[in-house]
């Protein structure tokens, strides 16, 4: 199956200069192809790859700066760009801000690219344009690879290989079934009573971000201090964001090799961190408490945990189970009786109904596996804390228990 394995670059300050002028090439043929994709869909009519590769020939002729990078990888921004907008919509596709996106471009052709392992501890890789580069040797390739990734993240350079590793996905697997409760106190939440959670940010690492960002209000847009700032800044972001990846592969491992099936929440992270400021005719009620919220939620990584999940799942075989999430935390798993007032606390649930107590996350994860039409033992229930979760409305005409099977996961 594909994988990836990503190395630290050591590049040369001119290779540097030059990855950046690429990205920045890149970024600007993103933004007029969407620009122009736009005009046309505002016309009626639809742009697609093959004529804006065709204008981007005759463009690079015209323009010299465009020559400056691969024309593979221009390319291939186009053929990105072209499946976003078919997967998403034309006016749903983000623009590339140079304040909000790190530099990146692909190489899609393997023959153009040549990797060697120098010692011990350092390899090679030569691609167009920028020659040999040296990266940091962490693990094997494990196949043939398909196509190269620069990118930038913080103040250093990445190199990711798309691999092809010959491995195939298992057909069985002799785990039983779970279910995950993802939440904001505890990340996630498993039916058979374990807590997977860890802090992102130390004390210090929070209260020196608050500090610098206090800082950046202060300083005038384009000046060499605001630079200065956000560079710190994106120091801890990459801290933080290193750890929380982490976090979420450690918990993916730890779940799919345990399980056969793991049941998730079909929770849609974008729309439940949305934010309630409104406009001016209708203002929003609750911004900053939604905002406090949305801060948690993106905080833990519910996406990321899924994605994980995905990932590994296919190493194990797995199967991924998505169902509705509607009033799992306000369900009593023994008598199936909801009430919003059954939650005590943060952390207890005590039915209204039949006097059932539980911990409230691990009440919700069984509700989950059982959404899924699992079996899961009433009893076991531990209580250390529990988090506060939003609870999503029920689509008109959807079941309040529905099932929804993960597209693209082999059922074992």
């Amino acid at each position: 199956m594909l994988t990836g394995r990503k190395y630290r670059l050591k590049l040369t300050p001119d290779q540097e200069a030059m990855c950046e002028e690429f990205g920045n090439i890149c970024r600007s043929v993103w933004n007029t192809g969407l620009e122009q994709r736009r005009e046309y869909r505002r016309r009626g009519a639809w742009m697609n790859y093959i004529p804006q590769a065709a204008e981007l020939a005759e463009a690079k002729r015209e323009h010299e700066w465009l020559r400056a990078a691969p024309g593979h990888c221009l390319q291939q921004v186009l053929r990105d760009l072209d499946k976003a907008c078919r997967t998403h919509g034309t006016f749903k596709v983000r623009w590339r801000i140079k304040s909000r996106w790190s530099p990146s471009f692909r190489f899609p052709d393997p023959k153009k690219i040549k990797v060697e392992r120098m010692n011990h501890k350092w390899g090679r890789v030569r691609l167009p344009k920028l020659g040999w580069a040296i990266f940091r040797w962490t693990r094997h390739l494990g196949g043939e690879f398909r196509s190269a990734t620069v990118s930038r993240k913080g103040a250093h350079w990445y190199v990711s290989f798309l691999v092809e590793d010959g491995i195939l996905t298992p057909e069985h697997h002799a785990g039983t079934p779970v279910g995950v409760d993802r939440g904001i106190a505890v990340a996630a939440t498993a039916s058979t009573g374990h807590f997977h959670d860890r802090a992102f940010a130390t004390v210090g690492e929070r209260a020196r971000l608050r500090h610098l960002q206090q800082r950046v209000s202060r300083t005038r847009k384009g000046s060499a201090n605001r630079r200065k700032t956000v560079a710190a800044i994106n120091r801890i972001m990459c801290r933080v964001t290193d750890r929380r990846a982490d976090f979420a592969a450690r918990t993916a491992n730890r779940l799919t090799t345990r399980h056969s099936v793991v049941v998730l929440e079909d929770l849609r992270t974008r729309n439940m961190t949305a934010s309630a400021r409104g406009s001016k005719e209708q203002p929003g009620r609750g911004v900053r408490q939604k905002a406090g919220l949305n801060r948690a939620i993106l905080d833990k990584g519910w996406h990321r945990i899924e994605l994980a999940i995905r990932n590994a799942a296919r190493y194990t075989g797995t199967e991924v189970v998505l169902v509705n999430p509607a009033y799992t935390s306000q369900t009593c798993h023994r008598c199936k009786h909801v009430d919003s007032k059954s939650r005590e606390s943060q952390a207890v649930f005590v039915c209204t109904a039949c006097g059932h107590r539980a911990h409230a996350d691990v009440n919700a994860a069984k509700n989950i596996l059982s959404a899924a039409g699992h079996a899961v033992p009433a009893c076991g229930d531990l209580g250390v804390a529990r988090s506060v979760k939003q609870e999503p409305v029920a689509p008109r005409g959807v079941p309040r228990q529905l099932a929804l099977p993960l597209a693209g996961i082999s059922v074992p």
